[in-house]
């Protein structure tokens, strides 16, 4: 009889167990609250999960530039302005993030480090590009070089909407030619760039031929991003062929009378074309060609441009 009891007990107990631990999440869940906190993971933090990592749209453009700033890659600088704060990393990208305690505080992605911008043959700006999206277009940041007594983001501002402009203050550009573009050039670049100069000094090309020369070296350089990677791409077989030798002496013929027509109209306007006796091109060679060496130019030469 005891015996029974007991067990009665048990199970009594067991029953009251079970039930206390199938209303407590009820009972509970009156008083539970759930506090998302801001993701203040940037996009260059790797002890951030990888779900949580900022995603860049393009992968940034290889260091390039003035050679003592190539120091800054791999080094990150914070600057917190009102509630965000923001990560310029050069030559990788630059992160913004909202310090707030709101369950969707926004981070994202200002720009991706793409080209430099030139001014008078001196580095003026980095830009950071194809950023997070906003509306129609990507968001782009413009990092603005100054002389400073440490390296470090000195100001924040939206001149228009998803554009940012930042200055970076650095001693590394203190020096009067510390951002000139011509002395990081090769030899080789260095050379085609005295060329396009002789050449604009003679009057052999317009300022615009001029400056699309330099466009195309600063872009073999590296220092700007180019396109032509991409156009070439789309060109399957860039050699012409003919079904026929009739046709490709039709072909000839009309590329002869074309080759006519230039020369006529360099002519008319008294821009030389015919190949230069060997004393008179000696004399006008810029001073950095070696002798016997044949110079040339490279790009559009803007001559026919402003003719037509």
């Amino acid at each position: 009889m005891c015996g029974s009891v007991a067990r009665t007990s048990n199970l009594g107990r067991l029953q009251l167990l079970f039930l206390t631990l199938q209303c407590t999440p009820f009972a509970l869940s009156g008083k539970m609250k759930i506090v998302e906190e801001p993701n203040t993971f940037g996009l260059n933090n790797p002890l951030s999960a990888q779900g949580n990592r900022l995603q860049a749209k393009v992968p940034p453009a290889p260091v390039s530039g003035p050679a003592h700033l190539h120091r800054l890659s791999g080094k990150c600088f914070s600057y917190i302005e009102s509630t965000y704060k923001y990560e310029f990393c050069p030559f990788h990208n630059i992160t913004q993030h909202e310090q707030s305690f709101r369950w969707n505080a926004y981070s994202g992605i200002l720009g991706i480090w793409q080209e430099w911008e030139i001014v008078n043959n001196t580095f003026v700006a980095m830009w950071m590009r194809e950023g997070d999206s906003c509306g129609n277009k990507n968001r782009q940041t413009k990092v603005l070089l100054s002389c400073g007594a440490t390296s470090k983001l000195a100001q924040v501002s939206e001149p228009s909407t998803c554009v940012y402009s930042l200055t970076f203050e650095t001693p590394l550009v203190c020096h009067p030619h510390s951002l000139l573009v011509y002395p990081t050039l090769s030899d080789k670049l260095q050379k085609e760039w005295d060329e396009a100069e002789q050449a604009r000094y003679d009057e052999l090309i317009t300022e615009q031929g001029y400056n699309n020369l330099l466009k195309d070296i600063f872009e073999e350089a590296g220092f700007l991003k180019t396109q032509k990677v991409t156009e070439k791409q789309g060109i399957h077989n860039p050699t012409k062929k003919f079904e026929s030798l009739e046709k490709c002496s039709e072909e000839f013929h009309k590329q002869s009378e074309e080759i006519e027509r230039l020369r006529a109209l360099l002519s008319q306007h008294n821009i030389p074309h015919e190949k230069q006796p060997a004393a008179t091109e000696k004399s006008q060679r810029p001073a950095s060609a070696a002798p016997g060496v044949e110079t040339h130019l490279r790009g559009d030469t803007g001559l026919l441009t402003d003719v037509l």
